[in-house]
């Protein structure tokens, strides 16, 4: 048998290379084969996404989703409970895969083994393929290749577990190419016989990969546009005579919160584009990226109804695709395409082998995530309520402190104001006693958990009208049925100023302020961000028009200290950002 790197290399040539006409498929059966009786055979996909390195069951908002009833379940998901319900519905003509963002922005129980805690348990789940996500690429694209392939961390050596072996399923990307030689980055497809007929699996990832990721996790890489990929994937596909086609993709939709996992519609967004757009010959598309939990049916380019679905995130959701293949076309019937998104919830009894490794991985972390490093007096809340704009209020009290914190890390290099993306902060830290440690206390664990990336506090030096202009890069939209979009930066204590929704892009800033004095658009700013703002990261592209750049500490590193040095923290009051709706 082929070696599994030389066969993935061997396919992503021939992928890139063409060659259709070596295997043609008749496009349309003759008479004689029409007269026969249609011979189908079952197929099913169980399927998850955004599983972020949650082997247990998150906690707060992370762990909490609205069932098909409307009633909101706590605690679900855990890859113990996972495992089982995986177990529970498989049958001998089933494929687990997945649709990208499975390790990467992970707890510390799998951060702190680069992933492969996740990756193991994942192979133990019987895991097939899996998109590349944009998370995928956190720690750059050698390190994504050596978590496939084995072998230990270049730089913290050997897990516990000794050597790591590598995985037996790969991460899938069409769509994204090595600049140098244009070559696929990694497998565009993957190809499995299920009860008889073979079913392709054509992997994207989000084309917005590039403003999402630090600039050094995909250096030399080349996100392309996703339809365009795909349909190519396809066309080799189907000339090799693999009709059933499936795709699994790291971009989604938004959905009205609260709707069931099982509902449509969605938000109309990037993930709809791609999935009424791509090739009719492509027959499911499993999303991913947004987090949210739907089953939808679009029509695709000649008009037939397409499933397109997504299963929530952090293991809450194991999505469930049923749908019959005519052996003779060796084609997916598509009026046989059914889907249901099972929650994942807290009664589910944990599966023994895998309840076991999560335990394992625990053990051995313990220690750290068990380290107190400070206290807060109440909950610091990273929430956002987006349903209306008159509820919409995108400064919070963790924001708040996170980004305080990074000025106090660099404030010795004459930094005056910070600046945080709101999507690095991944969880919210409570007041509730937790573990041992008692009610406010903070462990590293649970500042982990917050800021998991090992982004680096910079400092850079800006004009005033830059300031002004990176501020005006900042989104809020309004959806037609009222959910409001929005991209705001967090911001530290020294920095104030307007945003006023109902003006047009570009006049929204006012009256902004650094320890309550005036900016001149010509006067010289020192602003603090991590690495991925820096970097032009969520778009913020006039981060990078300076380049005096000073790295300081890992933000992580900054938020324990602060937290040592200022506890017990209380939520800040707010009011640094004045919104006008």
């Amino acid at each position: 048998m082929m070696p599994r790197t030389l066969l993935r290399l061997a396919v992503a040539g021939a992928v890139a290379a063409g060659g259709f006409a070596l295997a043609t498929v008749p496009a349309t059966a003759g008479p004689a084969e029409k007269a026969k009786p249609t011979r189908t055979v079952p197929v099913r996909l169980l399927t998850i996404n955004d599983l972020h390195g949650n082997l247990e069951a998150p906690t707060g908002s992370s762990g909490r989703i609205t069932d098909e009833n409307g009633v909101v379940v706590e605690g679900a998901g855990g890859v113990a409970r996972l495992a089982t319900k995986i177990e529970e519905l498989r049958t001998r003509n089933t494929a687990v895969v997945a649709a990208g963002d499975l390790i990467g922005a992970s707890p510390l129980i799998s951060a702190a083994y680069h992933d492969e805690p996740t990756l193991e348990i994942l192979d133990q789940i019987g895991l097939r393929a899996s998109a590349a996500g944009n998370h995928e690429f956190d720690e750059g694209y050698t390190e994504l290749q050596r978590v496939m392939d084995g072998g230990c961390h270049p730089v913290d050596g050997c897990s516990p577990r000794g050597e790591w072996k590598g995985t037996s399923f790969d991460f899938l990307a069409a769509n994204v190419l090595k600049e140098a030689t244009g070559d696929y980055a990694l497998p565009p497809v993957y190809i499995k016989t299920i009860n008889g007929v073979k079913v392709g699996f054509i992997g994207l990832v989000t084309a917005t990969t590039p403003t999402i990721v630090t600039a050094e996790g995909i250096k030399g890489l080349q996100f392309t546009e996703e339809v365009a990929a795909a349909n190519k994937a396809s066309r080799w596909l189907t000339a090799r005579g693999v009709k059933a086609q499936v795709i699994l993709m790291h971009e989604g939709d938004q959905v009205t919160q609260g709707q069931s996992p099982d509902a449509c519609p969605v938000v109309v967004g990037a993930g709809s584009r791609i999935a009424s757009a791509a090739a009719p010959e492509i027959d499911v598309v499993v999303s991913g990226h947004s987090h949210q939990a739907y089953i939808c049916k679009t029509p695709d380019p000649a008009g037939q109804q397409r499933l397109y679905t997504q299963g929530s995130s952090f293991g809450r959701v194991l999505t469930q695709i049923d749908f019959q293949v005519d052996k003779r076309t060796r084609d997916v019937i598509r009026s046989t395409v059914t889907a249901d998104n099972h929650v994942i919830r807290p009664s589910i009894t944990p599966h023994d082998k895998i309840d076991t490794a999560v335990s394992y991985w625990k053990e051995k972390v313990g220690p750290v995530a068990n380290k107190p490093i400070g206290k807060i007096t109440a909950d610091l809340s990273n929430s956002v309520d987006n349903t209306s704009p008159a509820k919409a209020n995108p400064e919070t009290p963790l924001g708040s402190v996170i980004a305080d914190s990074q000025l106090a890390a660099v404030q010795s290099t004459g930094a005056q104001i910070a600046l945080m993306n709101p999507g690095g902060i991944r969880t919210a830290l409570r007041f509730e006693q937790s573990g041992s440690e008692g009610p406010g206390v903070v462990t590293y664990g649970e500042a982990f958990a917050v800021q998991p990336f090992g982004n680096i506090v910079q400092v850079k030096t800006y004009t005033g009208d830059q300031l002004k202009r990176l501020l005006e890069q900042q989104v809020w939209s309004v959806a037609p049925n009222g959910t409001v979009t929005h991209r705001i930066l967090q911001v530290s204590s020294s920095l104030t100023y307007t945003f006023d929704t109902t003006k047009p892009v570009g006049q929204r800033v006012s009256n902004i302020k650094i320890n309550g004095q005036d900016v001149t658009p010509t006067q010289s700013i020192k602003i603090a961000a991590n690495n991925f703002l820096m970097g032009g990261g969520d778009g913020f592209s006039v981060f990078t028009e300076s380049t005096d750049l000073f790295s300081g500490p890992v933000d992580l590193d900054a938020f324990s200290a602060y937290l040592t040095a200022n506890s017990p923290v209380a939520p800040p009051a707010g009011g640094r950002i004045t919104i006008i709706k």
